[in-house]
């Protein structure tokens, strides 16, 4: 496993409040339960590669359908160490009371969420965009590159398969006039192999 990654105490307190919001709403199976931390909290982690490879540690994120809190919680308290702001937006209201009461219960001033369609957010535009589990690429591209700044990056978290939503996502690029600028490749530490790509899209 990654140490970049490790259980620390910030997240061993966030993985209780989660098992209690996830007890009232069932955001995830109780299967992924056991693999909360494997399957979820390091998949979502896995931005600090592409923190790392491009040097950013400011700046205002939007997760674009962020459901349960994935990956804006996690985002949000790596983010307090380097004064990243993380916002999360999604359209069903009973999601995003849930993580208002864990950005309550872990003091996460960082981040903010907003109830509503991400097409309908206008006049705001971001550093960095973020999805994971919402749709096929091109429909995600289509909602996020009309907020991101000239300078910013959208980054797609997808499975082995990423290739095959590339091709279908090359006529949403070419309208956007947005390019594939890298592909970070890492594995879940799973018993199975579990392969997953962050695809970072830029101007």
């Amino acid at each position: 496993m990654d140490n970049r990654f490790e259980i620390t105490a910030d997240f061993t307190e966030y993985k209780k409040v989660f098992l209690e919001e996830n007890s009232k709403l069932n955001l995830i199976s109780k299967n992924d339960e056991k693999v909360l931390f494997e399957k979820h909290i390091y998949d979502s982690l896995a931005i600090k590669l592409f923190f790392e490879k491009y040097n950013i540690s400011s700046g205002e994120i939007l997760d674009i359908g962020c459901g349960g809190g994935f990956p804006c919680v996690p985002v949000a308290i790596e983010g307090q160490k380097s004064g990243l702001k993380v916002v999360g937006i999604d359209s069903i209201q009973k999601k995003i009371n849930s993580i208002n009461r864990m950005k309550e219960a872990l003091a996460l001033d960082n981040l903010s969420t907003i109830c509503g369609r991400v097409e309908n957010l206008k006049g705001r535009k971001f550093d960095v965009i973020t999805s994971r589990a919402v749709a096929e690429l091109a429909k995600i591209c289509e909602y996020a590159l009309p907020l991101l700044k000239k300078d910013g990056y959208f980054v797609a978290y997808k499975s082995k398969k990423a290739l095959e939503e590339l091709e279908g996502a090359k006529a949403v690029l070419k309208k956007y006039k947005a390019e594939v600028k890298d592909i970070i490749e890492y594995t879940l530490p799973l018993e199975e192999v579990y392969e997953r790509n962050l695809i970072v899209i830029g101007f």
